[in-house]
């Protein structure tokens, strides 16, 4: 019927079959007894056939006029679905545990988009099990986390590492050394967020000033990272935050980066091995081209297993 439809329009549109069937690459007797077939399905004549060729019976500009619509409607839809299908359209539900105020997923998504202007991307922030969680009922597509334990049943690759630094007000006692080791930090008043990466921010502090920084304090509070280092600049404590903070300047904030090579941390991407979603495929190739130019001509790109053991090879 579709064929049919094609034939009917286009015969409609350039009043001949002969002209249809050039258009259309096929037959003149292939288009006229396809037509032949629809006006017998309707039980109408919808052209009058002449020697200079044909035009549209009443019934026929009826005909035209109802299915017109609904043929472009269906063609349009068909363009989508393809698209869709090859990557170009559709949406990328990313999760995150950090800012995208700059950095390597910055950069990523920003690449991405360029060249993928038809898909949407949606941006859901969450604790590291919120995360995973996400990706295990497909809630998203992907999501990035660093300080990542073992992980059996999705794809994981490491993408990037990043620098911890700490924010503080440009007067703090620290603010003019080049870099900070956890000693210097003792008897310091550290704010965190609430909400995701608040209580893992919090863990890490624990973890790393144990035995080498004592009487450390942590506040939580509300806000996101960008609320916390602008009650940082003024004044209400020091904070951790990710290298891309590096070149955001905020009047009376400084960074310094923390000295220890335990500092620097990896991140992960998490996805789905049976999430066939096209535009998530080309979001990884993507991250695939970025991540071998940020090492310098090589990604590593692993199985769970793989990522945990030392040893690397291509991902799915």
């Amino acid at each position: 019927m579709v064929r049919a439809l094609k034939y009917f329009i286009t015969t409609a549109e350039l009043g001949s079959f002969r002209q249809a069937a050039l258009v259309l690459r096929r037959k003149q007797s292939t288009v006229s007894r396809g037509i032949r077939r629809l006006e017998d399905d309707l039980g109408v004549s919808l052209f009058e056939r002449g020697p200079n060729g044909v035009r549209l019976t009443d019934a026929g500009n009826s005909f035209l006029a109802q299915v017109l619509p609904a043929f472009e409607q269906l063609q349009e839809a068909t363009k989508g679905a393809a698209a869709a299908g090859r990557g170009e359209l559709g949406i990328v539900r990313i999760g995150t545990l950090t800012s995208l105020i700059g950095g390597f997923l910055h950069e990523l998504i920003r690449q991405y988009t360029v060249s993928n202007a038809g898909v949407a991307i949606d941006l859901i922030n969450g604790s590291r099990q919120e995360l995973l969680a996400g990706v295990r009922a497909r809630r998203l597509d992907i999501a990035f986390v660093t300080w990542l334990g073992e992980v059996h049943d999705c794809d994981v690759v490491h993408l990037w590492r990043e620098r911890i630094y700490v924010a503080m007000p440009k007067n703090h006692r620290l603010a003019a050394f080049a870099e900070i080791d956890w000693p210097d930090l003792a008897g310091e008043r550290f704010i965190v967020g609430r909400s995701p990466p608040g209580p893992e921010v919090r863990d890490f502090i624990v973890q790393r000033t144990f035995g080498r920084a004592p009487s450390v304090t942590i506040e939580f509070r509300a806000g996101s990272t960008q609320d916390l280092v602008r009650l940082v600049a003024l004044g209400q404590g020091i904070t951790l935050v990710s290298e891309a903070w590096e070149k955001v300047e905020l009047p009376g904030l400084v960074l310094c980066p923390l000295c220890d090579e335990a500092d620097i941390l990896p991140f992960y991407a998490v996805w789905l091995p049976q999430n066939d979603n096209p535009a998530l495929r080309r979001f990884l190739s993507v991250a695939h081209v970025l991540a071998g130019r940020v090492r310098r001509g090589s990604s590593d790109w692993a199985s769970p297993r793989a990522a945990f053991g030392g040893r690397f090879s291509q991902s799915r």
